[in-house]
């Protein structure tokens, strides 16, 4: 059993009771709002295989595409992925890529009205499509890092609007 101290710390952990048991949180009580969230991050490579993402050139096709279908899919399963999230009835997944220079960056948003946030769906969104990239990819470069995924904003709820700085 914790002890005192790890109890009290364990209390304000919203999935965490005050036994320290893992719960899923509920929002039973809480009023529907409008909610999203927008989450990014990117992918690092080569000049080859970013090259090859570009022109649709590499062994697997159409990479960005398969990618933008995997982030809205793995979205729309976020609560099957990650033990305590809920599941969740999304109006609206929008997964878009960017080029820099030596990466794809990728952006999610999520929206929906709901009880509760749609920051991990956004995030799964970002991640999935990331890690699809990798997936079709790796035939030109194994060497490729997924890196800074972060959540950029998230508006509704009771703690309201949020922006990364």
């Amino acid at each position: 059993m914790p002890n005192r101290e790890m109890q009290e710390d364990m209390t304000s952990l919203t999935h965490l009771d005050d036994k320290g048991a893992a719960r899923m949180v509920d929002v039973g009580g809480k009023p529907e709002t409008g909610r999203s969230a927008t989450a990014t991050g990117r992918i690092r490579m080569s000049a080859e295989a970013l090259n090859a993402i570009r022109d649709g050139s590499g062994p697997k096709g159409d990479v960005l595409a398969a990618a933008r279908i995997a982030g809205i899919m793995a979205a729309k399963r976020t609560g099957d992925l990650i033990p305590l999230c809920h599941p969740l009835a999304l109006d609206a997944v929008t997964v878009d890529f960017t080029f820099e220079d030596d990466a794809v960056r990728a952006n999610a948003r999520a929206s929906l009205t709901g009880r509760t946030g749609v920051e991990m769906e956004a995030l799964t969104a970002v991640s999935l499509a990331l890690l699809t990239i990798y997936d079709m990819g790796k035939a030109i470069e194994k060497g490729m890092v997924i890196e800074e995924i972060r959540l950029l904003e998230k508006t509704g709820g009771k703690s309201g609007d949020w922006r990364a700085e």
